[in-house]
This record gives C-alpha cells, sequence and structure tokens, in this order.
C-alpha cells in the first residue's frame, strides 16, 4: 500500500547530493508530488558509485519517487518554466550555497511574491546569513565547525572522521518536519514562510552536554576513544579479537557485576555511584576486560550480559548488519529494483505508520525523464513548444 499522507502536495526540488534530497525522498515516499529540477548534465550524486550501465545507485537511493526534469535555470526561459511550476506548488527545498538562487530569480523575496502561500526551505552549511553563509560547505565541514570532529577519536591523536552523511541526513529529516511543521500552520491560516536550516546547528544540537557542561563548569570535553568522558562503565571494550560495546551505569552496575561474578566490585564502596565509577574508571575498565579475556567470545560475552539485562552490543561491519534476523525481520534494508540499474539494497527510511506499513514501490528517474509529462500536463506546452525547448538547450533528457 501507498503512503498518501501527503498526497495533494506539490514539492519542486532544487537539492542536490543528500540533505535535500533525503528530505525530499522523505516526502515522495509520504505521497508529496515531487518535481526534481536537475542541470541539462544531472546533478552531482548521478555520477557517484556505484556505477552500472551509466545509472548510479547512490542517485537512485536518493531520489526515489521524484518527476525529475532537467532545465537550464541560468536562462530566462528556464527561470520562467520553475515560476511557472512554483505557482502552483506548496513547496520548494534547495540546498545551494546562499546567494546562487538569487542569482537565478529563484530566491526567497522573488518566489514569495509569485506564490505568497509558498513554504521554502533552504539547507546550507551554515545558513542564509552570518560571516560564514558564502562558503561552500559539505558534512564534515558542518561536523569540523560544529565540535564534532573534536571530539571523535584518541585522546592526543588526530580527530577522525566517519564515512557516512549523519549531518546531511539528519538535516534532510529536519528538513522534512520543518516543512511539515509549516505546511500545518499554513493550514490554519498563517501563510508561507522561508525556512533557514544549517548542517551547523543541526549538528551543534547533538551536544547533550558539553555546552552546558563547559558553560557552568569550564570544563571542555574532550577526545576519549573507546571510552565515555566522565562516566564509567561505558564504552567499547576487547574481548579476544572483536570487541563489544557496554553500559554498566546506574542500575546497570549491580547488573554488569552480577554478570562477571564480581559483586564484590558492586559492594566496593569507592564505586557506590556515578561519580566514584567515573573516578576510578580506569580500575573498572580493567576488570571488565579482564573478564572478557576470560570469556573470549563475543556472541557468549553478550549471551551472559544480556541476560542479566545491561545494554550491550557487537560492533557490527555493514554486511553483518545487514545479515542480522532482527534486521530482516524488522526490514530495515530495502531492494530497489531499477529498470536501468537492476536490484539494488538501500537503507528502508525508518518511520514506520501503523495505517501504511508498507514501504511504497517508487523508483528515481532518469535525467529529464519527465519534462514532456509535466510540461505538457502542468503548464500546458504544446509539443512543438517542449521541441523547441530541446532545441534551444533549455531542457534536456538522458537514460542515465
Amino acid at each position: 500500500m501507498s503512503n498518501p499522507m501527503l498526497e495533494g502536495f506539490k514539492v519542486v526540488d532544487f537539492s542536490h547530493v543528500v540533505a535535500g534530497p533525503h528530505c525530499t525522498k522523505i516526502l515522495a515516499e509520504h505521497g508529496a508530488e515531487v518535481i526534481k529540477i536537475e542541470p541539462l548534465g544531472g546533478e552531482p550524486s548521478r555520477s557517484l558509485p556505484a556505477q552500472r550501465e551509466g545509472r548510479s545507485a547512490y542517485f537512485i537511493q536518493h531520489n526515489l519517487g521524484k518527476k525529475t526534469m532537467a532545465v537550464n535555470i541560468a536562462s530566462k526561459k528556464g527561470q520562467a518554466i520553475c515560476h511557472e511550476l512554483i505557482k502552483q506548488a506548496d513547496v520548494v527545498v534547495e540546498n545551494f550555497a546562499p546567494g546562487v538562487m538569487k542569482r537565478h530569480g529563484l530566491d526567497w523575496e522573488t518566489l514569495s511574491q509569485i506564490n505568497p502561500e509558498l513554504i521554502m526551505c533552504s539547507i546550507s552549511c551554515f545558513g542564509q546569513t552570518g560571516p560564514l553563509s558564502h562558503l561552500p560547505g559539505y558534512d564534515w565541514i558542518g561536523q569540523s565547525y560544529a565540535g564534532i570532529i573534536d571530539l571523535t577519536g584518541e585522546p592526543g591523536r588526530t580527530p577522525v572522521f566517519g564515512e557516512y552523511a549523519f549531518g546531511d541526513a539528519s538535516t534532510g529529516v529536519h528538513a522534512y518536519g520543518a516543512i511539515v511543521a509549516a505546511l500545518l500552520h499554513r493550514m490554519r491560516g498563517g501563510g508561507g514562510q522561508h525556512i533557514d536550516l544549517s548542517l551547523l546547528e543541526v549538528l551543534f544540537s547533538y551536544h547533550e552536554f558539553a555546552v552546558e557542561m563547559y558553560d557552568s563548569t569550564g570544563a571542555i570535553t574532550k577526545r576519549h576513544g573507546p571510552e565515555h568522558s566522565l562516566v564509567a562503565p561505558a564504552g567499547i571494550y576487547k574481548c579476544k579479537d572483536d570487541y563489544i560495546f557496554l553500559l554498566g551505569i546506574n542500575h546497570q552496575w549491580q547488573a554488569l557485576t552480577k554478570a562477571m561474578g564480581r559483586e564484590d566490585l558492586f559492594n566496593d564502596p569507592r564505586l557506590s555511584d556515578l561519580a566514584g565509577l567515573g573516578e576510578h574508571k580506569s580500575e573498572v575498565n580493567t576488570e571488565i576486560e579482564a573478564w572478557l579475556e576470560s570469556i573470549g567470545d563475543v556472541d557468549k560475552a553478550i549471551e551472559i550480559l544480556q541476560a542479566h539485562k545491561v545494554p550491550c552490543a557487537p560492533i557490527l561491519s555493514i554486511p553483518e548488519v545487514m545479515e542480522l534476523p532482527h534486521a530482516k525481520e524488522r526490514g530495515i534494508v530495502r531492494t530497489v529494483s531499477d529498470p536501468l540499474f537492476g536490484d539494488v539494497k538501500i537503507p528502508r527510511t525508518p518511520f514506520r505508520f501503523s495505517n501504511f506499513p508498507d514501504t511504497p514501490d517508487l523508483q528515481a528517474g532518469t535525467l529529464g525523464q519527465y519534462n514532456h509529462e509535466v510540461l505538457r500536463e502542468q503548464l500546458g506546452y504544446s509539443e512543438q513548444q517542449i521541441a523547441d525547448l530541446e532545441t534551444d538547450g533549455i531542457i534536456a533528457s538522458k537514460n542515465i
């Protein structure tokens, strides 16, 4: 069953790569009509791996369910097409660097005059204002400025980063939530508005204690490698040739000592509360790793810990996650059957609605696939007018 909760809403999507496309993919999955406007050569993610038959799996993952158009928005005729679409639209999403949309006559000031009821969401690394707003930015740039990368890695060594787009993807979800809230506000008579979303600000909001800790005490949170900076036991522990993540704080400390057969540790007055455990965390962690070494097997250790309800997990690789029985039963990996690429597995959007339990079977469009349909059926262009636009280099299509 498809998910029609946003059916009837039209979105014009100028975004590219991850943050904006992730947002508009979710809108499409929930029933919105999303018209994706790309440059004549295609947006950058069409060139990213994996590639098969000239088709990008990366592009497929982030652009399911969208009606793809390729329009030269630097041209007056291309801008006119966009303006006509936006007159009919509910939402515009873009993630260019600030100023790009204005250069093409597609900025908020212009579009809000064309459509006063429009919700426009602009996603950028630093936001639409401020001294850094003009700079180009990507997920890892946002992480660097937001104090995320500074906290990742071993103490005293080079900070590290992960090859995943949690800043982009989560900013896309923030955008989705903001857009739905703005649409609800508009439905109550509040009119259109502009949403300014910044990766820096989304990422900075993930600091659940570092900011207030610094402000309140002057303590600066530092990199602590595999262990938590303040509390213990909490972190990654070696078990023979593998690793395990476990938490044994609050009431779980007693459960952990029972699992280890070391209730003497729980009865040690030095380790009677979080402060004491934190103060003696080196000793505590040494005892835990010695126990894990004696067990010698991650699966066995996890079985013992889970039996005592101690929060723990193996450190899984991507293939191991995809083969995890729980992941299979929950369907967190979905298969998309693309006419050109073939079958490709991607992460499932994690929202689960009781009325719409099934993931809609959507396709990602080829470059300019919907040029004719949208221009003819939504804007009333004749086939001759569309042919002229192709001849003049205003629109284009390609089977990629």
